[in-house]
């Protein structure tokens, strides 16, 4: 069942709240790689950073206003030739899992990549996180790949599944094309 929750841009203000979400994937799980969890300022300056290179970081809030997932996209790469590629983010509180949060948050991402003209989103999931997997190809993104081993954490090593989805036009036309 889908809770009603409203999506929109996340702000400072939400930085405690996505902490306290992203806490606990950084300490019980590999659905992220780093071990020691930001706290709320850090991850403040995490969206604004996020936002200042003009990438979208949204959070979802239900009913009753609590933050229950978040969701944003990073530049795939540093140099100029991945500027139309992102890599995509989705966190749903633990509590709140398996109530369409994060079909919400995926769609709602894709939706505002695309608008930013974004032509390509890549997502790295830990292998050891399969509901991500079926979260991202319900969204349209294509296994393209497995990294081997490609990280350490709570004592073994994990695989890395890379996932892609085309954005708009894709690589259908040059970016400077408005189809």
């Amino acid at each position: 069942m889908t809770d009603v929750l409203t999506v929109c841009n996340a702000s400072t203000s939400d930085a405690e709240a996505i902490s306290e979400i992203y806490a606990h994937y950084v300490l019980e799980s590999s659905a992220s790689f780093e071990t020691e969890p930001p706290g709320a300022q850090a991850m403040a300056e995490r969206i604004a950073k996020v936002e200042q290179e003009g990438c979208p970081w949204l959070v979802g809030h239900d009913e009753a206003g609590q933050v229950v997932g978040f969701a944003y996209a990073q530049r795939f790469g540093p140099r100029a030739g991945y500027f139309y590629s992102c890599e995509a983010h989705i966190f749903v509180r633990p509590d709140a899992l398996g109530r369409g949060i994060g079909t919400m948050l995926i769609n709602a991402l894709v939706a505002e990549c695309e608008r930013r003209g974004y032509r390509q989103a890549f997502a790295l999931i830990a292998g050891t996180e399969p509901a991500a997997v079926v979260l991202h190809a319900r969204a349209g993104y294509l296994p393209c790949g497995t990294l081997t081993g490609a990280g350490w954490k709570h004592g073994q090593w994990v695989d890395v599944f890379v996932m892609q989805r085309k954005l708009g036009l894709g690589n259908e036309t040059s970016p400077e094309s408005h189809g």
